[in-house]
């Protein structure tokens, strides 16, 4: 069977789908098509249904009822998450006043900020032109996914707020639900619970051999150092990531039960496989 499979250019998604891309791990069941792009392209193109799988934000899911959610391949932090970032100590009190750059209205770091101070004023642009937008005074500060919440400091930025941080005390140590996998519901159960396993196996497969995974994923590192690259997999490539177990399913619930009960989004019926 021929599938396409959406994922972001992105170190963490590059390591996860190593084993299944290069044929590491073979499947007598699929054939996969790739195609690279950005998180919230891919959550837009989630809501036409054009994809077979595709990585999207866990905030995406609210809008995808064709959708069904994988058990692997989920972007979990254990304790830490998506940052806000400013050139200045600005007080965390004045950013529902402030001009924040988001990277996107359907990542789940703007449904988490949303969650933790409430509504904001914010512009949308691709995630790794937002350091350059806060230094250039372009914006009051910016909310940032993927490495840069490593590499802000490079850029003589200070983190002024940390939204992983929030949501893991005020749950009480659930991982941070920030993306996950999708496949379409114009298949069958029996069919995404068979892709599903395939996953797990490619995630396996690249934590049992780290080197040549991280080596693969290079690929995607936007110019950012092997050192600092390596962190950021090893964060967002966890044992969450290879099932989600219930942990991860609980986040995603309690997630959209807040966001539920805020208006942020429409009570609907989630799909886990």
């Amino acid at each position: 069977m021929k599938i396409t499979i959406g994922h972001t250019p992105d170190s963490d998604d590059a390591f996860m789908f190593y084993g299944m891309l290069t044929g590491k791990v073979p499947s007598n069941d699929f054939t996969v098509n790739h195609v690279i792009a950005d998180i919230e392209e891919l959550n837009r193109r989630a809501l036409d249904n054009d994809l077979d799988v595709t990585a999207v934000s866990v905030h995406a899911c609210a809008y995808l009822p064709n959708h069904t959610i994988l058990r692997s391949g989920g972007s979990f932090g254990i304790g830490y998450g998506p940052i806000v970032i400013a050139k200045t100590n600005i007080s965390p009190e004045t950013l529902p006043k402030l001009k924040i750059a988001i990277p996107g209205k359907m990542t789940s770091a703007f449904l988490l900020l949303q969650l933790m101070i409430g509504k904001f004023d914010y512009i949308e642009m691709k995630f790794s032109d937002i350091p350059a937008a806060v230094r250039d005074g372009k914006v009051d500060a910016g909310l940032v996914i993927h490495e840069t919440q490593l590499s802000y400091e490079s850029e003589n930025l200070i983190k002024i707020l940390d939204v992983g941080k929030w949501w893991d005390q005020s749950t009480n140590g659930l991982p941070v639900p920030l993306g996950t996998n999708v496949m379409s519901n114009r298949f069958d159960i029996e069919t995404i619970r068979k892709f599903d396993k395939y996953l797990h196996d490619s995630i396996a497969y690249g934590l049992e051999h780290q080197k040549e995974a991280l080596d693969y994923s290079m690929q995607y590192s936007r110019g950012k150092p092997e050192a600092l690259i390596e962190k950021f997999v090893k964060m967002y490539v966890n044992p969450i990531t290879v099932d989600m177990g219930k942990p991860g399913e609980q986040s995603i619930r309690h997630l959209f039960d807040l966001a539920t009960k805020q208006g942020l989004v429409q009570k609907f019926n989630l799909q886990i496989s």
